[in-house]
């Protein structure tokens, strides 16, 4: 399902500026440059994609989302880049990768077991034998939901100049059968009214994504608390996971 903030054009060409490059973008477009081929699965406007080619990448570069709005972003910025408008099922996947990713935590946007079977089915299916499947997701043990609270506001600015003001609120005491739902408010000085949109985020331990991991058949090959390569640990704020075929 695609995000309802994505599916706006006015909030999707917000997104840069609220989500601005941070050291998970250098962590994987240090292995972007490593492969010759490269699906980023829900790509966004494409930020890791548009600064490899940026950078000189000669390989094919696949950006995938369901979002058109974001699409859009990703499109205008880098018109050399292959964006494709859809899931993991707009294609029969066969082996012509070596790297798979998702970042910006799209995997969390896999709220339904089936969902997150499809989307492992589908990486595995794409890579190449020895290629990569890298992704993030928050760990449950830091609750980062716990700090998603309308005091704190993030302050940006959107493409005409003029500033928005973004908080986030969790609905509820926390998560409910590992998802936790929440609204994503911006406000601008000429805009009528704030404007909300809804969002869900299923939230996994080790344990569980390794089980999801082996049913698709792929395997853990390195696996990271955070963005420095640092063990994971109860509290680390990241499961980074770097998975290959079985």
């Amino acid at each position: 399902m695609v995000d309802h903030a994505y599916a706006d054009l006015t909030l999707a060409a917000l997104y840069d500026s609220l989500n601005p490059w941070r050291p998970g973008d250098d962590f994987c477009l240090g292995l972007l440059r490593e492969a010759g081929s490269v699906l980023d699965i829900g790509c966004g406007t494409g930020q890791l994609l548009r600064r490899a080619r940026a950078g000189g990448h000669p390989g094919r570069l696949t950006g995938l989302d369901p979002a058109a709005a974001m699409l859009v972003q990703a499109r205008r910025a880098r018109p050399d880049v292959e964006w494709v408008l859809g899931d993991v099922r707009v294609r029969h996947w066969r082996p012509e990768f070596d790297l798979v990713m998702m970042t910006g935590h799209a995997f969390q946007e896999l709220v339904a077991d089936e969902e997150i079977r499809v989307c492992l089915r589908a990486a595995r299916a794409a890579l190449w034998d020895g290629g990569r499947f890298v992704f993030e997701t928050r760990n449950p043990g830091a609750r980062a939901w716990e700090r998603w609270t309308p005091d704190r506001v993030h302050e940006i600015t959107a493409p005409d100049g003029t500033p928005v003001r973004v908080w986030h609120e969790t609905l509820g005491t926390g998560p409910e059968r590992g998802r936790v739902r929440f609204t994503e408010t911006y406000a601008g000085p000429y805009w009528p009214a704030p404007r909300s949109v809804h969002g869900v985020l299923r939230f996994l331990d080790a344990a569980t994504l390794d089980g999801f991991l082996a049913e698709a058949g792929l395997t853990v090959a390195a696996r990271y608390g955070d963005w420095d390569r640092a063990p994971l640990t109860p509290t680390s704020p990241e499961i980074i996971t770097v998975a290959r075929r079985a």
